[in-house]
């Protein structure tokens, strides 16, 4: 069994989008390849688990407006960018 990859992140952290997040078809409330957050967008990490097929940290993150499943590329730790 390969053990689960340690998260780069923690929960609690404010965050940024790293580039603009679109709907990717999970939310089907919204139309698929909708702008969700724009790149910079602020956000918290609330919630942090674990794809096992891939083997990575998946982080739910609340942008405010939605709160979105995000991977480590896809977002950045906002005091890095201050």
């Amino acid at each position: 069994m390969i053990e689960p990859r340690e998260p780069k992140y923690r929960w609690g952290q404010s965050v940024l989008a790293a580039d603009d997040l679109y709907n990717d078809g999970s939310l089907p409330d919204i139309a698929e390849d909708q702008l969700l957050v724009a790149a910079g967008g602020p956000g918290e990490i609330v919630q942090i688990g674990h794809h096992r097929e891939a083997n990575v940290p998946i982080y739910m993150v609340d942008f405010g407006v939605v709160v979105l499943g995000c991977l480590e590329e896809e977002i950045v730790l906002a005091e890095a960018l201050a």
